[in-house]
């Protein structure tokens, strides 16, 4: 590695991408941070780590300590078109959707990405728990070191040509080692909190940004509608169905003597459908914009599969068709979610993955 290599580092303010630009310059690449300023409307800025001018002030305090230069860019406009806009839709069809899957896809690795490359940057790098391994003639993204870090499932949607030019500098180490090199380092942000929300909510409910973001728009599926039983018997009245999830039991308001879970959102019809927990469980779905980091070359395949970003993967048959899978579990999983992403693991190495479209059963 040549000491003049250009790399561009996406600094949030904390932590771990942090560590990531010390540990980049320390291994004697020029280094540069650039923090993503999104100025949300209507979004709380203050106190927000990825999405505020607290992480901007943070970051430039890290830049600064490190000696590196530090930069600004606006995204605001990218994240409402690439992002935002598909978070609201999608629960107005009574999906679920994965906004950090999309963040990444379109955001961190495509126009922060092909604006490092434009800077003469060699590689982009974030604090991902993640690694890249060069085998042969093509890069594998596997798992992170520190399994119950790893962010593996938010970056099925890279391929070859981006994976060259990323590097994740933390994928060989454990949360714990991350905080004692920043204390090393010198570095503030040593015990500051990781955000585990999504950022540009900034510490609000869901629900309530939906109707902020929708309050003048006229969205029946926001409006009260039916709570049925699987016979069709009506058992009570939801709030909306784009203030509800598969396999959600709280919130129901309904007193059935045993526990009620919802297993359908109708969007067309404002109705969602309750069962109980064992109606939750399904073998088969279909999932569209498939992206496969390697060309499998085959028609079926058996991988570990991953519905949702807390779900222990299991064992599924995959089938291929033009531009959608088929994909059947070995046994029932809870709540497989339309909006969500599926992901595909050989061991600890991302094949792909894709979203989840229609539960089948």
């Amino acid at each position: 590695m040549s000491k003049k290599e250009l790399v561009v580092v996406a600094m949030s303010g904390g932590v771990d991408s942090s560590v990531s630009a010390g540990l980049l310059k320390q291994k004697g690449y020029e280094v540069i941070g650039i923090t993503l300023c999104f100025n949300l409307k209507g979004a709380c800025n203050k106190g927000a780590i990825s999405c505020g001018y607290e992480g901007i002030e943070e970051a430039k305090k890290v830049a600064d300590k490190l000696g590196i230069p530090h930069y600004v860019l606006n995204m605001q406009k990218d994240l409402e078109e690439k992002v935002i806009k598909e978070f609201c839709s999608e629960y107005l069809k009574g999906r679920t959707p994965n906004p950090c899957v999309r963040c990444n896809q379109f955001i961190k690795f495509d126009i922060l990405l092909k604006k490092a490359l434009a800077m003469g940057a060699r590689y982009l790098a974030t604090g991902h728990y993640a690694r890249i391994v060069f085998n042969r003639n093509y890069f594998l993204l596997k798992k992170a070191i520190d399994k119950t870090k790893d962010q593996s499932y938010f970056l099925y949607r890279l391929n070859q040509r981006q994976l060259k030019n990323i590097i994740f500098p933390l994928g060989n180490y454990k949360k714990a080692q991350v905080k004692d090199i920043a204390k090393k380092f010198g570095l503030g942000v040593a015990e500051r909190p990781s955000s585990q929300e999504i950022c540009f909510l900034c510490g609000k409910d869901y629900r309530q940004f939906l109707k902020e973001r929708l309050r003048d728009k006229e969205c029946f599926q926001m409006e009260e509608g039916l709570i049925v039983d699987k016979q069709g018997n009506s058992l009570g009245r939801h709030k909306g169905i784009a203030f509800y999830t598969i396999g959600q039991r709280q919130g129901l308001g309904i007193a059935k003597g045993y526990p009620l879970y919802i297993i359908h959102i109708d969007a067309e019809k404002n109705l969602i459908t309750v069962g109980t927990k064992k109606d939750v469980y399904k073998k088969e779905f279909l999932l569209k914009e498939p992206n496969f980091i390697l060309n499998l070359k085959k028609n079926k395949i058996v991988a570990k599969v991953k519905i949702r970003y807390n779900h222990r993967e299991a064992l599924a048959d995959l089938e291929f068709y033009k531009d959608k899978i088929r994909v059947c579990f070995r046994k029932p999983q809870f709540a497989i979610t339309p909006g969500q992403s599926a992901v595909f693991y050989d061991k600890d190495t991302v094949l792909g993955g894709g979203i989840i479209d229609t539960v089948i059963g």
